[in-house]
């Protein structure tokens, strides 16, 4: 289990990336929501021992990450949103060159480890090719498979999908899935349907502090009933509605918007979604501002 209470940082330009951030994320896949600047891949270099935060507590299975940062690197496994790679050197090399940093010495066991990796990411038939000259989807499954070597037990992922195609996403889902199941996996993602198609828990942050958190489909199901779709641009909401998105479905204007109950046969119901209730939480942060 990762706990944090109370976590801050402010960087040297006086920007508050983390504000008393409270989490617990119980093992399986957790996912962070938020907006650009919200303070998703803060939280995640300081999970990740990257950065000291300025104050604040954090524990994962009992390890302190302010007090033992080496230990918890022996149990960690990171993505970050973007990584280089050695222009010239090939899939197996660069996994054998960073597994050896991880610790993992045993010659044998470091080749069978590697060879079951590059089998999990299908990554098999490359793995003799240049890390450099793969696609982002293929680079991304690379990502994945050095991230879990040594078999760590948090594994820390922000953005893993940006920029994949349909099918490449989906691949991905599938592998985060068959990972997670007796490891965390903190995935940060701006993608709400991510979250909702991967993660059992869910935490939405804005300007540096958790809004909301709990299982997913806990937090959607008190919307349930009360999102409404509008079709056409002379739709008039409710006074009172909430509007939750705006979009076009084949060219027609399709509003989606909160509110209570709406006798107007105009108005459809639609079935809650984590990004409604993303939009909501959002939308009464900016109005509690104002």
């Amino acid at each position: 289990m990762l706990q944090i209470k109370a976590l801050c940082k402010t960087y040297p330009d006086s920007t508050a990336a983390l504000q008393q951030l409270n989490l617990t994320a119980e093992r399986g896949m957790f996912g962070l929501l938020g907006p650009n600047g919200a303070g998703k891949s803060s939280l995640l270099r300081t999970i990740a021992t990257l950065q000291q935060p300025d104050s604040g507590e954090l524990r994962f299975d009992g390890i302190d990450l302010r007090q033992q940062p080496t230990e918890l690197r022996r149990q960690l496994g990171y993505l970050p949103q973007q990584f280089g790679v050695y222009p010239h050197m090939s899939c197996r090399a660069l996994l054998e060159h960073m597994a050896i940093l991880k610790g993992v010495v045993h010659k044998a066991s470091r080749q069978q480890q590697i060879n079951q990796l590059l089998e999990l990411t299908n990554l098999t038939a490359f793995a003799d090719k240049a890390v450099a000259n793969f696609s982002g989807g293929m680079r991304q499954r690379f990502g994945i498979a050095q991230a879990l070597l040594g078999d760590p037990a948090l594994i820390v992922l922000d953005e893993p999908t940006a920029g994949l195609d349909p099918e490449e996403r989906q691949r991905l889902h599938n592998l985060l899935v068959g990972v997670s199941k007796n490891r965390l996996v903190l995935l940060s993602t701006h993608i709400v349907e991510d979250i909702e198609q991967l993660c059992s828990q869910v935490a939405i942050l804005q300007a540096g502090r958790i809004l909301v958190q709990g299982d997913t489909e806990a937090l959607i199901q008190p919307l349930q009933g009360k999102v409404w779709l509008a079709y056409g641009e002379d739709s008039a909401l409710p006074a009172s509605a909430t509007l939750l998105s705006s979009t076009y479905q084949r060219g027609v204007l399709l509003q989606r918007f909160y509110h209570e109950e709406s006798q107007q046969p105009l108005f459809q119901h639609a079935v809650a979604s984590l990004q409604d209730r993303y939009f909501l939480e959002l939308q009464q942060q900016r109005e509690a501002k104002q």
